[in-house]
């Protein structure tokens, strides 16, 4: 007789997932950090701008000052000026603009009428007449009064940030070198030589970011101009500034330019007004499509695609602001990652060479540094990053005429020791 074999019990695995301390404090500063930004967002903004401001009249002080001016008197020339021009292109373009305003806004039910009367009796024009009737029109003024009564409040609030930013980029451009002297205590000296690249190199940024603007409304500000006093209509020149103002808004600048444009051409004919907004649709695919890309592509140097996402991620992310910084802050992250010498995913080739060069120059640093003050180093650390930089302007501008041969028999880019 045999005995049954028992059944072995069945095997339990436990598996045991364990976190590092050190994963879960990243996480919990990751969080605290996402939360805090969404926090002082505001005064991010303030700095960002102000910085901006900074890097656009930073070089016309510096010109003024080469030219025999003290700093402060320069500075103050600068922001006269700007304040100056500021204010003829609101006397310029403020009246008029109002004035046709308030002359539509009484012209409306009178155009609403003649619509109707046009398209009475039209079959497909069914949908269009029970929409243009239920327009509230005869109210439209008091309308729109107590909306911008609503936003008087929201308005206030954004004057006081704004001037908040002005004397903040008043302070930073009337003490340069108390505003980097501060940095460059915080920061350790072996850093010193990188960072002052970095503050080049965002002024730079800056600098390319206002010039690209300049262009890209100056031409949408001509374009108008040239296309209203063509066809005769009223305010040509208030409407242009008009144009080139609000074109600094991404995308959706140029289509609230259109109104203005749109509504100057209404007395001459339903004809003059549908070729006017296939012409200014056109205008703005030219100009979102070819003209940002490439000119912000070459004075930041960032392809016209990374240009094209920059403005979509900006304006989903944070909205008009978003869109309006997005790409200085590309710019900004494109050269840190260089400056910094970080290796992409995929980058095949690290920068080994960069890296040394750096070290070397932040021994000699160091060594022309010691026992200097903090502020005095950051001198020195300027004049460093400032003479590389030239250095590795005329390197990159000589690099396509440069053959594959140095003397000596060695490769530019393969040699062995």
């Amino acid at each position: 007789m045999s005995l049954a074999t028992p059944t072995p019990p069945p095997i339990v695995v436990t598996r045991r997932i364990e976190i590092a301390p050190k994963t879960i404090f990243l996480v919990l500063g990751a969080i605290a950090g996402v939360w805090l930004l969404g926090q002082v967002t505001t005064v991010l903004t303030v700095v960002i701008v102000a910085l901006i401001m900074v890097g656009t009249f930073d070089p016309l002080v510096g010109w003024l000052e080469h030219r025999g001016f003290r700093r402060g008197r320069a500075l103050v020339l600068v922001f006269v000026v700007a304040a100056l021009l500021f204010t003829a292109v609101v006397l310029l373009m403020v009246p008029p603009l109002l004035s046709q305003l308030l002359d539509l806004i009484e012209r409306l039910p009178k155009e609403r009428q003649q619509i109707v009367r046009s398209l009475e009796g039209e079959a497909w024009a069914k949908p269009l007449l029970k929409a243009i009737k239920d327009l509230p029109l005869d109210n439209v003024g008091a309308n729109a009064g107590r909306a911008m009564l609503g936003y008087s409040t929201k308005l206030l609030e954004v004057m006081t940030y704004g001037i908040s930013t002005m004397f903040l980029a008043i302070y930073l451009l009337a003490d340069p070198a108390g505003s980097k002297g501060l940095l460059y205590i915080i920061v350790p000296r072996h850093h010193h030589l990188k960072l002052a690249k970095i503050l080049l190199e965002l002024k730079t940024i800056v600098g390319g970011y206002m010039r690209g603007q300049l262009i890209t409304s100056l031409s949408i500000a001509v374009f108008v101009f040239i296309l209203l006093t063509v066809l005769g209509a009223e305010n040509a020149l208030a409407i242009a500034l008009f144009a080139g103002l609000t074109d600094i808004i991404p995308f959706v600048g140029g289509y609230i330019a259109s109104t203005p444009v749109v509504v100057a051409v209404t007395p001459l004919g339903g004809t003059v007004v549908i070729i006017v907004v296939v012409i200014m649709v056109i205008y703005q695919e030219f100009e979102s499509r070819l003209l940002v890309p490439r000119v912000y592509g070459r004075v930041l140097r960032l392809p016209p695609a990374v240009v094209l996402v920059a403005l979509l991620l900006g304006g989903t992310l944070a909205g008009i602001l978003g869109a309006l910084l997005a790409l200085p802050i590309a710019a900004g992250l494109q050269m840190l990652i260089r400056e910094l010498h970080v290796d992409l995913p995929g980058q095949t080739s690290p920068h080994v060479e960069a890296k040394e060069l750096d070290e070397r120059a932040t021994e000699v640093y160091e060594q022309l540094t010691e026992g200097a003050s903090a502020a005095d180093a950051g001198v020195i650390a300027d004049d460093l990053a400032s003479f590389a930089m030239e250095q590795e302007a005329k390197s990159t501008a000589a690099e396509p005429q440069r053959g594959d041969v140095q003397p000596g028999g060695a490769h530019t880019s393969h040699s062995v020791e």
